[in-house]
């Protein structure tokens, strides 16, 4: 591209989007995510390097999300997606980086550094996929992304409100239109379509029953099944709240991430005693379940369960297909509770793999097994499938016994209901409920699979989130110093303790986890390592306070 083209962009930058803040931003696990005033120029920022890293992939389509997932209204984000409908290569995380945050006046040559330095040959066409959340700022920096696109002569295509797991979808599909059509109606004719098919060989039986309720977080999700619901021809009896109606704010006291965190019900849901209720979060990319009992006492289930039930449900299939050469594994953070980790390794025998927080490493963890299952305990995972394991079952359909071409037939749709590219909370929901009906039980049934470990998870807010310094899959912290030995010394004194701590990859703040023999012990220990944070940390606001 020539100079004179960069200087229009740069000019154009200046006029309609320009750089009103110092505020340093970071690609962080999830892409750039902070409050949504700040983040117009980094939107357009980004629309030019998703031009760039189109024509590194020779032209294939690259895709902007426009969201701040769990996080409260007021914040939203932006991430990229590659060609594969996986999340933006790591390396890149550095070069967005440093383009959000150049000034205005140095934007114009840092951009034309980032071509030269990735070898873009700008004169290839550049496809980009946008897709928003239903946030009120989202519209305005949507409208960012495709300027930024347009900028460097690159072709945007705009879905309007869909959910992020949809993007990926479209975005896999427009690279590989063996995957499917990049639609958001080829989207639910391949999810929902594959959930029918299946639900039609399997009768209901045992404690289960079709009812469902779903708390949608006042987001994207909510609405989306509310258009499902309508073609699921009774298969599964959908009962919607929290679809942002009737003054509900976004993920404010409800969704996922707060059912999670909170280990509390959201707020605007009915509930009746045991039955089970599915929790999605903003953008739909995570779920969690959970019931309440007679007595109003709520127990949840969540990633680690999803992963369980999931994982249990395909060896079973896998076995009774034939397919015994094929290799299952589970991929997990150190935020999974114990009780799954031992569950899964002692009871289902399936290896387990620990990883750094964050989906992009689940997945590429997944991905050295012919089928790979990954949950995060909030709820975000999936499960993906080597072209193997495709074939074998393929093969197993077509020419098995009777037997096994039944069972292989079940996962050739259990493959297909499944969004390989990313955690989708609505596909998982899909997943969770074929799989309860294949086994015929309820949600306490699940529940009895195993025994969680009681937990607490806190935030400490920091002076530099980024003096926390982290090793072993984030489970041993190096710096600052003194504070590893400090935990070690803490886990000692509770029964089946364990904690750690890491820098939160969306929020300006520290993570803790912490794991114990009773849910009085875990809060203690949780809030102990918190002050240990504060003290050596750099702490900013009040002190972490222990349970009294």
């Amino acid at each position: 591209m020539p100079p004179s083209s960069l200087r229009v962009v740069y000019a154009f930058a200046r006029e309609m989007h320009p750089k009103t803040s110092d505020v340093f931003i970071q690609y962080g696990t999830a892409g750039f995510r902070t409050k949504a005033n700040l983040l117009e120029h980094v939107v357009y920022r980004m629309g030019l390097l998703a031009v760039i890293r189109s024509r590194v992939k020779n032209g294939r389509t690259i895709g902007m999300m426009i969201t701040a997932s769990h996080n409260l209204e007021p914040d939203n984000g932006v991430k990229l997606v590659d060609p594969d409908g996986e999340m933006l290569e790591q390396s890149w995380e550095e070069i967005a980086t440093r383009l959000a945050n150049v000034s205005d006046n140095d934007l114009e040559s840092t951009t034309a550094e980032v071509i030269k330095e990735v070898n873009a040959d700008m004169a290839l066409k550049a496809s980009v996929f946008i897709g928003m959340d239903t946030r009120y700022t989202s519209p305005r920096l949507a409208a960012a992304a495709a300027n930024g696109v347009i900028a460097l002569k690159g072709t945007p295509k705009e879905f309007g409100i869909v959910t992020t797991p949809i993007l990926h979808f479209c975005v896999k599909c427009r690279n590989d239109n063996t995957y499917g059509t990049p639609t958001e109606e080829g989207y639910y004719e391949k999810i929902v379509g594959a959930f029918k098919n299946i639900r039609q060989k399997l009768p209901v039986s045992g404690d289960y029953n079709t009812t469902l309720y779903v708390d949608g977080a006042n987001g994207v999700g909510g609405k989306k099944l509310n258009i499902i619901k309508k073609s699921l021809d009774g298969e599964l009896d959908l009962k919607l709240f929290n679809l942002g109606g009737n003054g509900g704010k976004l993920n404010l006291n409800c969704g996922a991430d707060f059912v999670k965190v909170s280990q509390k019900p959201p707020v605007g849901v009915e509930h009746a005693p045991f039955q089970r209720v599915a929790s999605l979060d903003g953008d739909a990319d995570r779920i969690i379940y959970y019931f309440l009992d007679d007595q109003n006492v709520m127990y949840l289930l969540d990633g680690d369960r999803i992963a369980t039930l999931l994982a249990s449900y395909i060896t079973r299939q896998l076995a009774a297909s034939g397919a015994h050469t094929l290799r299952l594994g589970l991929v997990q953070t150190a935020y999974a509770n114990g009780g799954s980790t031992k569950y899964i390794t002692e009871e289902l025998k399936v290896p387990v793999s620990c990883v750094k927080t964050g989906v992009k490493h689940l997945h590429h963890a997944a991905l050295a097994y012919d089928v790979g299952v990954y949950f995060e305990a909030n709820g975000h995972g999936t499960v993906v499938y080597s072209d193997n394991a495709k074939k074998t079952i393929a093969r197993i359909a077509r020419e098995g016994e009777p037997e096994q071409r039944a069972a292989a037939d079940l996962l050739l749709n259990f493959i297909d209901m499944t969004n390989e590219t990313v955690g989708d909370a609505i596909s998982d929901l899909f997943l969770v409920e074929t799989v309860l009906c294949a086994r015929g039980i309820a949600a306490p049934h699940w529940l009895a699979s195993y025994q969680d470990l009681p937990c607490r998870q806190l935030k400490v807010t920091v002076q530099d989130r980024n003096a926390i310094s982290t090793t072993d899959a984030e489970r041993q912290c190096t710096s600052p110093e003194g504070l590893q030995s400090r935990i070690n010394e803490l886990v000692t004194t509770y029964k089946d303790g364990r904690a750690f701590v890491r820098p939160s990859g969306t929020e300006d703040v520290v993570r803790v986890y912490a794991e114990a023999d009773t849910q009085l012990n875990a809060d203690k220990l949780a809030a102990e390592v918190a002050q240990a944070v504060f003290e050596l940390a750099g702490g900013v606001g009040a002190r972490p306070e222990l349970p009294a």
